[in-house]
């Protein structure tokens, strides 16, 4: 089985990335990556594809197992791995890309003319494959299969016994609607700097955000959109309804930003079916045609991509039994799209700030309320008989476009669409988003509170000023797709549904929120440190005042303009290792600045290809060094200390007066292990695994703490949000004598805080568990600063997770890039 090796295939996107930024001297003339079939698919497909056939040597394949066949050598389905045509003038240029980034290349073949493959295996003196191209590309004959359609016998779905509380707390805790913050927090998510819309969502960071949005370069609104779509349960009913509700799915998800067309998204098929077990050949074939030949056409909309698995059935023997699984036919759908203005991307948080508003309930299935299939039926252990369906391919995309003007108009607050778990999930995820209580009133919609509340037909939830109200429901009705109002915000805590003047529900939102986050706490305590976990539920018994912004400057001066003015632009190095990530974003903010930001790798100080005397400043990028292994920020500096020349280049470096030095992340633990080098970092404490044994990706609030660092000038008592993406940040001293010391030295230059503006030693505020809420640091000359948040991931205002209104196109961690070309001023 194949190890996995996400270090090298850094190394490998890096050398791609070196490459294709040559433009017209890029060395890659064509390139195919390696996946089913291995380099017996991939090398063949290369020299096809460009016209010609090809001559292999086996043994030239890198290969740590000797020990396996040619068979295995050349048909392993290894993953880390590219195909790639060089023209031989450009051999060289390439051979010295690779080896700057440390990224393992060798030289298999050559293409020919004569379109034949040749594999030759030195070892053996053997040729295991040589055969005309054609042979191996000839035309395959058609592949016959005969499938008969078989019906499952389905009972309706009672849910006449089922009371309106009971259902609540069913449909909250099930897997597909609760929180999957567990699964989130553990994921890089603010890499490139260029992420406007994440999974989390409001000043309370509640993970229910409908599409992820990006931007397309640092100095650009223009940006691209991803969202999906799957109601693969469906399928056990109705397969053609699952995938056509796939598709509605990622068109009512990828809705919520600004988007010029519906034929501008192209769609992604990843295909599931358990070919040849009874029925489920009918099922495909008819969802395929549903999808492709009917649904697809109707919106306008392709499907260039895509992949399938046609073997979802497994079968074995236990004790001479015969046992088998086998999963239901599905489709899962991605929707990529162009964003013309990122800025106008909606969200679920319901504004509390807009004066008085009303939510409108978009009901794109024609009052059908179908159950079948719906969470509500599986946590009674139901499946019922009629599922969901797209009632219509022309309401769909009328819907789209009348959204997306609706958008343009400035008329929708918030926007959330109707999917697992039904209205009621939507309306009470986007009270979590909003820190904010809903009365709900089921008056204006047909149906009994259950159904209406918890059926999965396609649909959404408007938060609109109630002046705009009519205007956004008469815009609907030109397109015949009914909206009524359904809830309008409670001042307080409170969630209360009530139907023809009776109250069939009452709760707190707080009391709602604990139980749609405890499916997430449970499996966060058994997978990570469990005080941690219970840390973070436990948040949840009080009113969260979410994120918040105090700045003690200016977030739109531009201290550095004058001296961006003289056009000098001091010369900035970018330093990174290998796996690091993080150094693009930081070179943008670093150029917006105005320094000459240049990419530095450990290789070329070694080489002597670049030299730190050449430099201003010096800052050391975070992002997985050495494949973010543990102690990889110390392994980067051991490079360093015991390499002599290296060592005196870099002392020399931090003695120089007019330099500064920042450390980000890996970058910061780097540093803090060079803390003998820099002048008046003797008392740094190393930075070790986080105290929830665990990667931690938030969005946190930090403190600027009074000190001399030259790069938090003017900056200090603003607390602000920053990205956070560590797994070792955690501060540890030598000895316990020196943490108070330390903490009353000056050298702290950032703190933890809670929603509360306490200083946070705990889970989630503090996501390493540094004591004191410490995670930046300085020298005494302020020269060199160190800190494991990220500013130059949210150096622009758009691409902070949450932000205040007020901030138009500056972050306000872009003060502190300012601060550093001032100060080599």
């Amino acid at each position: 089985v194949q190890r996995h090796n996400p270090e090298i295939e850094r190394r490998c996107q890096e050398v791609i990335d070196q490459c294709w930024q040559l433009g017209g001297a890029n060395p890659i003339a064509f390139i195919h990556d390696v996946g089913a079939g291995g380099l017996s698919n991939a090398f063949p497909e290369l020299v096809k594809d460009g016209g010609c056939g090809g001559r292999f040597e086996l043994r030239n394949v890198p290969n740590d197992e000797p020990g396996m066949s040619p068979l295995a050598i050349w048909c392993n389905e290894a993953q880390e791995r590219y195909v790639m045509a060089v023209k031989p003038a450009d051999l060289v240029r390439f051979e010295e890309i690779c080896q700057r980034e440390r990224c393992p290349y060798a030289v298999v073949g050559e293409a020919t003319d004569e379109k034949h493959l040749l594999l030759n295996d030195k070892h053996f003196d053997a040729k295991p494959v040589d055969l005309p191209m054609s042979v191996l590309f000839g035309k395959p004959p058609k592949m016959h299969r005969d499938a008969a359609t078989r019906r499952p016998s389905n009972k309706a779905f009672d849910w006449s016994q089922i009371s309106l509380d009971d259902a609540i707390h069913r449909v909250l805790t099930h897997p597909a609607v609760a929180s999957k913050s567990f699964l989130i927090t553990i994921g890089d998510r603010s890499v490139t700097g260029m992420v406007v819309r994440d999974q989390m969502v409001g000043p309370c960071q509640v993970p229910v955000a409908d599409c992820a949005v990006t931007t397309v370069s640092y100095d650009s609104y223009a940006g691209e959109a991803m969202a999906m779509g799957e109601r693969t349960p469906l399928a056990l009913l109705d397969a053609p309804a699952s995938g056509r509700m796939a598709i509605g799915e990622a068109i009512t998800n990828i809705a919520a930003t600004n988007i010029t067309s519906l034929s501008d998204i192209k769609l992604s098929a990843n295909w599931m079916c358990a070919a040849g077990h009874p029925g489920e050949d009918e099922k495909l074939f008819r969802t395929v045609e549903a999808v492709g030949m009917e649904l697809c056409p109707a919106l306008g909309m392709t499907i260039p991509v895509g992949k399938d698995s046609m073997s979802m059935r497994t079968t074995w023997q236990e004790e001479g039994v015969d046992k088998s699984v086998t999963a239901p036919m599905s489709l899962v759908i991605s929707a990529f799209a162009p964003v013309v203005d990122v800025r106008q991307t909606l969200t679920p948080e319901l504004r509390t700030d807009k004066g008085d508003t009303t939510l409108l309930y978009v009901d794109l299935g024609d009052s059908h309320n179908r159950l079948g299939g719906s969470i509500l039926a599986q946590v009674y252990n139901q499946m019922g008989d009629v599922p969901a369906d797209v009632v219509s391919s022309n309401k769909l995309k009328a819907f789209f476009e009348t959204i997306q003007a609706a958008n343009q108009a400035g008329e929708l607050l918030a926007y959330h669409d109707r999917s697992d778990g039904g209205l009621f999930t939507t309306l009470v995820e986007m009270a979590f988003a909003g820190n904010i209580g809903l009365s709900i009133c089921l008056d204006e919609q047909p149906g009994d509170a259950l159904s209406l509340l918890f059926n999965e037909e396609l649909g959404a939830v408007l938060q609109v000023v109630n002046d705009q109200a009519d205007r956004v429901k008469a815009r609907f009705a030109d397109v015949g797709i009914p909206v009524s109002a359904v809830a309008t915000l409670d001042r307080g805590d409170g969630i209360e549904i009530t139907q023809d003047g009776a109250c069939l529900f009452s709760s707190s939102r707080t009391q709602l929120l604990r139980l749609w986050s405890e499916t997430s706490y449970q499996i966060q305590a058994l997978r990570d440190n469990e005080d941690c976990a219970r840390a973070e539920f436990d948040g949840l018994f009080f009113d969260n005042p979410g994120l918040s912004v105090n700045l003690t400057y200016d977030l739109n001066e531009d201290v550095a303009a004058p001296y961006i003015n003289t056009g000098v632009r001091p010369a900035l190095a970018v330093l990174r290792e290998q796996g690091v990530n993080g150094h693009v974003e930081m070179a943008a903010a670093f150029d917006r600045a105005g320094f000459s930001a240049v990419d530095v790798h450990m290789s070329d100080l070694l080489s002597g290809r670049r030299n730190l005397g050449d430099f201003k400043g010096l800052v050391a990028c975070g992002g997985f060094s050495y494949g973010d292994v543990l102690g990889a920020g110390e392994g980067w500096a051991k490079t360093v200390l015991f390499n002599t020349a290296l060592r005196e280049q870099f002392q020399q470096f931090f003695h120089r007066p007019e330099t500064f030095t920042f450390g980000v992340c890996n970058g910061c633990q780097m540093l803090s292990n060079l803390k003998t080098l820099i002048p008046g970092a003797e008392n740094w404490p190393r930075f070790v695994r986080n105290l929830s044994e665990q990667f931690e990706a938030r969005f946190s609030l930090v403190k600027v703490q009074p000190s001399s660092s030259v790069l938090l000038k003017d900056m200090a008592g603003s607390y602000m949000p920053i990205a956070i993406a560590h797994g070792e940040g955690r501060v540890e001293f030598s000895a316990d004598s020196d943490i108070s010391a330390f903490d009353q030295s000056g050298a702290v230059a950032l703190r933890y805080l809670d929603n509360y503006l306490e200083i946070a030693e705990m889970s989630p505020a503090n996501p390493n568990g540094s004591i004191y809420g410490i995670t930046g640091l300085t020298s005494h000359d302020g020269r060199a600063t160190i800190m494991m948040p990220h500013p130059e991931r949210v150096f622009r205002a758009v691409t902070n997770s949450w932000r205040p209104d007020d901030w138009q196109d500056d972050g306000a961690w872009m003060r502190l890039f300012r601060n550093a070309r001032v100060f080599v001023e």
